[in-house]
């Protein structure tokens, strides 16, 4: 996971969540605050610029309202303040993409219960194949010499 994701999965789970349960309109984020509790050393410019980013606001669902700091804008002193947007994020409604692959999980779980579970299924499935004797005959014959 990269830094960018690290600090807005962190920005999202302790400050963003708990702020829409509460029924909070704005949050209050110090890059400070983010860069320790990630227990980070010497990245508060990559914390500062992802919280000041469009990607980041866009991901999280949150509107830059203001930010307070120091000119260089890099210093674990800038206060990000935010506005919660009413609606989710359209990356929070769908939660994380899945794969196709994962699409399919649990798909024929019903039928395999429907039938007495995927183990019954492939005995009985075995049981119904059909080998011609004579090549096993055979087969243990060369296996004897």
């Amino acid at each position: 996971m990269g830094l960018n994701k690290e600090v807005q999965e962190h920005v999202r789970v302790t400050y963003v969540k708990p702020a829409k349960l509460r029924g909070e309109s704005t949050i209050r984020i110090k890059a400070g605050d983010v860069h320790r509790d990630l227990r980070w050393a010497n990245r508060v410019p990559s914390v500062c610029t992802t919280l000041g980013s469009q990607k980041f606001q866009r991901e999280t669902g949150l509107k830059l309202i203001s930010k307070q700091g120091p000119p260089s804008g890099y210093s674990t002193t800038v206060v990000y303040t935010y506005q919660l947007s009413p609606a989710e994020s359209a990356s929070e409604k769908s939660g994380p993409r899945k794969s196709r692959l994962e699409a399919l999980y649990g798909t024929l779980a019903e039928v395999y219960r429907e039938l007495g579970g995927s183990e019954k299924f492939i005995r009985s499935e075995r049981e119904k194949l059909h080998f011609r004797k004579d090549d096993n005959e055979h087969a243990s014959d060369k296996d004897e010499q």
